[in-house]
């Protein structure tokens, strides 16, 4: 009788712990609002939402990545057109010198002007971010990229860019480096350059060059020699002939000659003798190209022919200077759009994980608080239970 009283009194205590603890998880479901409290509440749940928060964080870091991205390019974006317009005075400033009855000291103005483009276009390739940090130095970002001295312009910044990742298989570029977009650009109309020998008496200047036959084109150094007032002759690095002909000047006083697929417009009277090379195009930078127009246009050496020849050569390399930049301008607007659309994404899809978090944590209200009146019940109705059972001469007397 002894044992089955003791029984008795802790199965009933038992019973009422039980009841008060679930009582409590109750009223702290009700009170956070979290249904799962801990990994016991619900392993299989506990884990579903673990791996949930774990993609919910990453998608966010994914949209902080994407704004720190798209806010760089928006910088970059700005200074590329600061760059575009201060490269397009140049140039018109390069179409307006390139007239041959302009006197010297009107030349040295216009070199002047481009002096000081020079100067804006160097400090706008160091833009620098609200940090500090330098737009066009690449992963370099606290290395100011480049170092002006005189007309000569110095690149100190990676050739790589850091990688911002967008999306759980997509990264993009967070930039671009200076390189890329104000050194390495070719030179001349970009397949050939044009210059004039520094011995020739002739008026002749060369203008337009183009390439009418790609693949018959054989990049190498080509001399074109005016032998007699209706003969050339176009001869290889080795000095074997690859063309000859005859030329006549047009009433406008131009011609043409072409071989190996190219061909170059000239103006203007060749002496016999005078020579132009033609040599395949190797790289330039833009401001190589600025500092140029600058040495040219202040030169007291150079004829009216070879001041053109050269200055057409410049404009040439200012239009693919102009072209590159568009590119580069297109190719960050397609990374902030990137941007964009992944973020869009992202957080539609952190709205589901936010939703599945909720279905499998959040308390249910209604159930809980009905739950709560139930298990109050049930815990009144045990502790009044066992105030009466205890009450019974039996449980006063046993020993």
């Amino acid at each position: 009788m002894t044992i089955s009283t003791l029984s008795f009194q802790n199965d009933a205590v038992n019973q009422m712990n039980a009841l008060e603890q679930a009582l409590s998880q109750t009223q702290t479901q009700l009170s956070t609002g979290i249904t799962l409290q801990t990994a016991a509440d619900n392993p299989v749940g506990m884990t579903q939402v673990n791996q949930l928060n774990t993609e919910l964080s990453a998608s966010q870091q994914y949209v902080t990545n994407g704004n720190l991205a798209s806010s760089n390019l928006t910088l970059e974006t700005q200074a590329l057109t600061s760059a575009t317009n201060i490269l397009q005075s140049a140039s018109s400033l390069v179409e307006q010198a390139n007239n041959g009855s302009l006197s010297a000291t009107e030349r040295q103005d216009i070199a002047t002007q481009l002096q000081q483009q020079l100067q804006q276009l160097v400090a706008t390739a160091n833009s620098q971010d609200s940090q500090g940090n330098y737009l066009f130095a690449g992963y370099a970002s606290g290395t100011q990229p480049f170092t002006q001295n005189g007309t000569s312009v110095t690149y100190a910044g990676a050739n790589e860019v850091n990688q911002v990742q967008i999306a759980p298989d997509q990264s993009i570029s967070a930039g671009d480096t200076g390189s890329a977009v104000f050194m390495n650009l070719p030179a001349g109309n970009g397949t050939f350059t044009t210059t004039a020998a520094a011995t020739n008496t002739g008026t002749a200047a060369v203008g337009s060059s183009t390439v009418t036959n790609p693949s018959a084109w054989s990049p190498g150094t080509y001399t074109i020699e005016f032998t007699s007032p209706t003969q050339y002759q176009v001869t290889n690095a080795t000095g074997a002939t690859v063309a000859s002909g005859t030329y006549a000047a047009s009433s406008n006083g131009t011609f043409t000659i072409g071989f190996k697929g190219i061909q170059l417009s000239f103006s203007g009277v060749p002496a016999t003798g005078d020579q132009f090379t033609v040599a395949a195009a190797g790289t330039a930078s833009v401001f190589s190209t600025l500092a140029s127009a600058i040495d040219t246009l202040n030169s007291t050496q150079l004829s009216s022919a070879q001041i053109t020849t050269q200055l057409n050569t410049i404009s040439e390399q200012l239009t693919g200077a102009l072209n590159n930049f568009n590119l580069v301008q297109a190719s960050v607007g397609g990374r902030i759009n990137a941007v964009s659309a992944a973020q869009s994404s992202a957080q539609s899809q952190q709205t589901d994980y936010q939703t599945a978090i909720s279905q499998l944590a959040d308390t249910n209200y209604a159930a809980a608080t009905t739950q709560l009146s139930t298990e109050e019940l049930a815990l009144q109705a045990a502790q009044a239970s066992y105030a009466s059972m205890e009450g019974l001469s039996l449980f006063k007397y046993v020993s």
